[in-house]
């Protein structure tokens, strides 16, 4: 299965109103880059044991850790959660410049250091968003 059939098949699996929301917000994330590299992770590791809800990732990014070893991942990701989405913006280094930025802008959010917690979409500034995750995909981290 290639990664665009794993993310609708996981699109698809989400409740209404969830699916139409992680819908449009995957479609807003192509259309501000619609050539970014597309991932999918299941949320499983090695071992097939579930460690995280499976996400969309967007754009590419190598992160390098204080003990010199790098790892290829992506700038932003998408999740559904049990009480909404999760927007994730990775490449930003500065961890309070999300919420000092956009968390008084963005409307109905938990804006965190590297996270946009959202129940639905029309509950927030879809424009405000759409800075923030401009933001990641300009970031080099």
């Amino acid at each position: 299965m290639t990664t665009q059939e794993q993310i609708q098949e996981y699109i698809s699996s989400q409740p209404e109103p969830k699916r139409i929301d992680m819908q449009n917000l995957h479609q807003i994330i192509l259309d501000m880059m619609p050539d970014c590299t597309l991932w999918f992770l299941d949320g499983k590791n090695d071992e097939n044991k579930t460690v995280s809800n499976p996400n969309i990732g967007y754009g590419f990014q190598t992160i390098e850790y204080a003990d010199g070893k790098t790892r290829d991942f992506y700038q932003i990701g998408i999740s559904a959660n049990t009480s909404g989405i999760s927007v994730y913006i990775l490449s930003i280094k500065d961890k309070t410049y999300l919420s000092e930025t956009y968390g008084e802008k963005i409307g109905k959010a938990s804006v965190t250091g590297y996270c946009i917690k959202l129940k639905k979409l029309k509950d927030i500034n879809t424009d405000i968003l759409q800075a923030a995750i401009r933001d990641g995909f300009e970031a080099k981290n």
